[in-house]
Formats: C-alpha cells, structure tokens, sequence
C-alpha cells in the first residue's frame, strides 16, 4: 500500500510551508513516528513525522514553498524493514582500455599565464594597469588586444584578498520576521521614548539571594523578572499600553501576556508568557527558562508565539547600547533592555559610579500619547529604582519565596 503523506497545518491561517531540510533520502526505509523533514512556517520550524513505517519517496526539493494539504513524500508500507546493510552488488570487471597514442601536434609557440601582446601592453599602459590583473582569452591565458580595449580600471585599492560572493536562500521564518518589521515601520506611527536606571539596588539584592534563590527554586535570579514584573506595574498604570488597534476599534486588555525576543537556531522567535500579573519572580524566571530552552532546541510551537500583548526585548545580552526596538505588530509597544555599564552620575551633588542601564520604549503613536509612553517608562524606572517597595511590597523573602 503506498500511503500519500501531505503537509498538516501547523496553524491557524497559515497556508503553506517551506521544506527546510530533509532529515531521510530518497529510498530510505523510516518508521513511524521518525522525524523526516524540518518545515519552517511562517512562524516558526516544526518536524514532520512519518505516519506510517516504510520505504519513502520524496516528492519536493530543499527550499520548495508547498501548499497545506500537498502531498510532499509517499510510504510504501509493503516494504519490508532491511536487514542492516545490503551489500553492495559486485562490479563487472571491465576488460582494460588500451589507447593507442595519438601522433604529436606540431609544438606551437607558448607565453606565460598573464602575459599580453605588444599591443595589449600598450593600450594597457596607457590606462595605468598591470596584465597581472586582467583574465586574458588568449591562448594560455595570453592578454589580447581586445582584452585589454575592455578592461576597466579599479577604483578600489588592490588588495589580493578574497573577493568571492555567496547567496542563500532567506528561510520562510526570516522572510515573514522582515515582512512584519517592514509592515510595522510601514503601517504605525512609532516613536520611541529613553530613560535610564540605577540598577544598584537590582545588584544588591540578586548579589545577596541569588544563591539562596537558585538553591530553593533551581532557577537564577535574572534581570528579566524584575523588568518583566515592573512592566506589569507600569501596564496597569498606563492601560492604553496594554492595548492594540483593529480597524477602527481600539482592544484594551485586562490581562498581560507578554512577548519575550530570543534568539533561536533559526532566527528571532517571540514566545509569550502567559498572564504574567499572577507570576511571582520564581514563576517569571522559570517561564523564562523554560521558553529559552523550547527556542535553543526549536521546539517552540505556532501557539506559544501567538498572542501577547506587550514585548521586552534584551539586546543587553548582545552588548547593546541603546537602540530603537521595532514594535511587534498588532500589539503596540515594545520595551528595549540594554547592557549594564558602570557610568558617572550625579548623586546628591555629587558623582559617583553607578551601574546604569539604558532603557527605550517604542510605542504606536496612534493610540499612545507622548504623555502616556513617558509616563510607563518611568513607571517601569521607578519601579526598577525601588524593587523592594514597588515590586516587593517591602518583603523580599515572601516575594521571592524563601
């Protein structure tokens, strides 16, 4: 029986896929449940198990678009499951080949690899060039006239260093990632707001619970609980922030599932976190890990990337300055973490080195007035300023569970 395998769907309103890699070849023999191939959605990159045990034929290419519901390889489960290794089928010893010599040309006259004619030479001078640089047609690579008529002068420095090219096709993931930060640049009206944060007082507690933290719960005490919990303050404080556009209407919500960026094998994928108010820091840091993981190891599903009503990307992690974060459409604001440097700043009238972070928060001008989007991103300083009161309700062991 030869079973038809077609692409299922990986989601709602996705409608085709793109054959990533194939993990089997043409004629393998494959059990049920085997991983055969890496699809990318334009959402993200699943495995496609074989429904059935048997011999598989292949019908699309590495890199072909292929439609939900196509048929992409058939199994025949009449096949039987080899027994290791078949050996090879012997080859036909051939007689040898006897080649009878063929009579000598007549020796022609031969120049050096680059060298040119008389008047090649000439026309080449006369443009400031060396024959050395020019491929020549001529025999054994000899510069002709004609060569020479053609050569264009570089108006770059030589160098002799490599000059090779290489082109790949964009995975369907990275399309779709460009296709909506172009739509987001393209279809709002985003502005983008800075602060800074004194992070002394975020040291000084993960500096005296962090061990204590990770003995009782298994998981660090990162930055993004602290950032993820005051954007959770900061949201209900500001609830346009929490809200998006459709048509006409604008959708406020009462909850706050909120988008982390991290970097998978693929590209940048935005998992979300799931009403994040009823998390503590222990539940933050764990969610954290958990979906940091799922994206290292690609196994990050369509339905845990979608939704989310608010994004907080870490570019910190990479050495990022300062920068301005593209919002993650529909929703309508992202805030941008940033890496920690000790800087000289002003306390009491007097300098000194504090560690400060450098914050951004694009928003959609469209439903998130200057007022309202300064007012958040100092909500979310403050609360950073002043964990213990703000984010703590000023007991430290309860809040992290010790």
């Amino acid at each position: 029986m030869i079973l038809e395998m077609k692409v299922p769907s990986p989601g709602e309103s996705i409608t085709e896929v793109e054959i990533a890699t194939w993990l089997v070849e043409d004629g393998d023999y494959v059990e049920k449940d085997q991983a055969i191939a890496e699809v990318d959605s334009d959402k993200a990159t699943l495995e496609l198990p074989a429904e059935v045990s048997g011999t598989i034929t292949l019908k699309a290419e590495e890199g072909d678009a292929v439609a939900v519901g196509a048929v992409v390889c058939l199994i025949d489960t009449s096949a039987e499951k080899p027994e290791g290794d078949a050996p090879q089928a012997e080859k036909k010893e051939e007689a040898p080949k006897i080649e009878t010599p063929k009579p000598a040309a007549p020796e022609a006259k031969t120049y050096a690899t680059g060298s040119a004619s008389p008047a090649a030479k000439k026309i080449l001078a006369e443009k400031g060039m060396d024959a050395a640089s020019i491929s020549g047609t001529g025999k054994d690579g000899r510069v002709t006239k004609e060569d020479a008529i053609k050569a264009v002068p570089s108006m770059g420095t030589p160098t002799g260093g490599s000059r090779g090219t290489s082109r790949s096709k964009m995975s369907m993931l990275r399309r779709k990632v460009a296709e909506r930060l172009v739509e987001a640049k393209n279809t709002t009206a985003m502005l983008t707001t800075f602060n800074e944060v004194d992070m002394s007082p975020i040291f000084a507690l993960r500096s005296e619970y962090k061990e204590t933290f990770k003995a009782k719960h298994g998981v660090g005490l990162g930055f993004m609980s602290f950032f993820t919990l005051a954007v959770v303050r900061a949201l209900k404080m500001y609830p346009a922030v929490n809200s998006m556009i459709d048509g006409k209407e604008m959708i406020s919500y009462d909850f706050c599932d909120i988008s982390i960026a991290v970097s998978g094998p693929k590209g940048l994928m935005v998992p979300v976190m799931r009403n994040v108010e009823n998390l503590s820091f222990r539940g933050v840091e764990a969610e954290v890990k958990r979906l940091a993981i799922r994206a290292r190891d690609g196994q990050i599903t369509v339905d845990e990337m979608t939704g989310g009503t608010f994004t907080i990307s870490n570019g910190g992690v990479f050495g990022s300055m300062l920068s301005t974060p593209i919002i993650n459409p529909p929703q309508s604001g992202i805030l941008g973490m940033h890496n920690i440097v000790e800087r000289p700043v002003a306390i009491d009238g007097k300098v000194e080195i504090r560690p400060i972070m450098y914050v951004a928060l694009s928003y959609d001008h469209r439903i998130i007035d200057g007022k309202e989007s300064v007012g958040f991103l100092v909500a979310v300083k403050e609360a950073l300023e002043n964990p213990v009161e703000l984010l703590m309700n000023n007991d430290i062991k309860k809040a992290l569970e010790l």
